[in-house]
């Protein structure tokens, strides 16, 4: 058992304390916090200047439809076509709106000219300014007036609510709990795999460089691939504890800077309503309600010990057949027809995680997240959408059964396989290793 941890803390420390390991466990929150900052900064910068965009409309539907704002202005012009052309291009014009004289009576075409390419916001602005006019004046030669149509229609919203057996109700949010199965479903599938092939490319290192001859002749090959596997594993799950740690910071620092301010915003709504509040206004505060409604309903302690625990078994789980795989092989390159049937499980899961979604509470769901080989994928997506106590139970005790298997598979493998040089290995040579005393 000493040796065990020996090994553990020296696989431990060599790669906590890696370069590439720190700046990492740094960079990954910051970069996760700068994908959802910089849009929003970049989305509240405005070019300098107003752009000007001439309009030549030879049909006279659409003069005074096309409203200024902070961004563009957009003049009636008269001017030939050509001689508009030119303009642009000289720079006195951002861009040309020309809607040329309709063959039949109804224009449905127009070209913007620019020197540049123009930005989707302009362009959809001006199709929809556009086909919204059309679409009024033929209702009106109809003889409906598009004002009560515009009048007819309704914002339909529909709220789940989720009973529980004690009678209480809580809001929930399928799209977050969509969210949040496929995002951690995916990461422990790239935890794994990452992590994982470090145990076999050290294995693979250490076995063609004679290493191994060395440590095997003080320490059994079990206890050397314990030692490796479960160091690895503390340093996965020492990064992973570090970016929620950081992460969950970055969340309370923008929480403290903006969180009073919409709470204060919330709370004065209604007396701000009978002031004659701007609906655009009270959209607002029903939104920033709603955030923190769908932060509430996330039951994040359940999540995250779930995560751990399927992380680490997981890992666990699979880290033992790439060790036996490492140890089977003399390079990488020969180890590509033994991870495809380890892979297989996990692939099915991230396959058919659109269906589990669906049908998240169906039996092949259930099932799948018994099954080991599969669990780990599996059943981090189905607990958002609530998952009874038992069946995690359940599944968290196959799967460490199944860790304790796999371990046991592998440890007949490696054995013989760590000091094996020079042989192509099949499932035929591999099948007797097991069956060796």
């Amino acid at each position: 058992m000493n040796k065990t941890l020996l090994i553990l803390k020296r696989e431990y420390l060599t790669r906590v304390k890696k370069p590439s390991f720190i700046i990492m466990t740094i960079l990954g929150p910051l970069l996760m916090a700068l994908l959802m900052v910089v849009p929003i900064f970049l989305a509240t910068l405005s070019d300098s200047g107003i752009k000007e965009v001439a309009v030549l409309d030879e049909t006279d539907w659409f003069s005074g439809k096309l409203e200024n704002d902070e961004n563009y202005t957009f003049k009636i012009v008269d001017n030939k076509l050509d001689t508009l052309k030119k303009k642009v291009l000289k720079g006195e014009f951002y861009a040309l709106l020309y809607i040329p004289q309709p063959e039949l009576n109804i224009p449905v075409n127009a070209v913007l000219f620019s020197a540049k390419q123009t930005s989707l916001t302009l362009k959809s602005y001006i199709h929809n300014t556009l086909k919204t006019e059309v679409e009024n004046r033929k209702l009106l030669s109809s003889g409906i007036d598009p004002e009560v149509i515009k009048s007819s229609k309704t914002n339909f919203n529909i709220q789940t609510i989720k009973l529980e057996n004690d009678g209480k109700e809580s809001k929930s949010y399928a799209e977050v709990d969509v969210a949040i199965g496929m995002i951690t479903s995916i990461l422990i599938y790239f935890f794994i795999f990452m992590f994982g092939s470090l145990v076999m490319r050290g294995v693979i290192e250490e076995k063609t460089s004679r290493i191994i001859e060395v440590i095997v002749s003080s320490v059994k090959p079990f206890q050397l691939m314990m030692g490796k596997i479960i160091g690895i594993a503390l340093v996965g799950l020492t990064q992973f504890l570090l970016w929620v740690i950081l992460t969950m910071g970055i969340y309370s620092v923008v929480l403290l800077i903006f969180g009073s301010g919409a709470a204060t915003q919330i709370q004065a709504t209604s007396s701000m309503m009978g002031q004659g509040i701007g609906a655009q206004q009270i959209a607002n505060n029903a939104q920033i309600t709603q955030v923190f409604d769908v932060i509430h309903s996330i039951d994040f302690g359940v999540i995250i010990f779930s995560f751990m625990v399927y992380f680490l078994g997981g890992y666990l789980l699979y880290a033992a057949l790439f060790a036996a795989i490492g140890s089977a092989v003399d390079n990488e390159a020969d180890t590509q027809q033994f991870m495809l049937p380890v892979s297989i499980p996990l692939i099915l899961g991230i396959v058919l995680s659109g269906f589990i979604v669906e049908h998240p509470d169906g039996g092949i769901a259930f099932w799948l997240s018994m099954f080991p080989l599969t669990s780990p994928v599996i059943m981090m997506i189905r607990i958002p959408f609530g998952v009874a106590y038992w069946e995690i139970a359940l599944s968290m005790i196959l799967l460490i059964l199944g860790f304790i298997f796999t371990t046991w598979l592998a440890s007949k493998i490696y054995r013989t396989g760590i000091l094996m040089y020079g042989k192509k290995v099949n499932y035929k040579e591999l099948w007797k290793w097991i069956r060796y005393h």
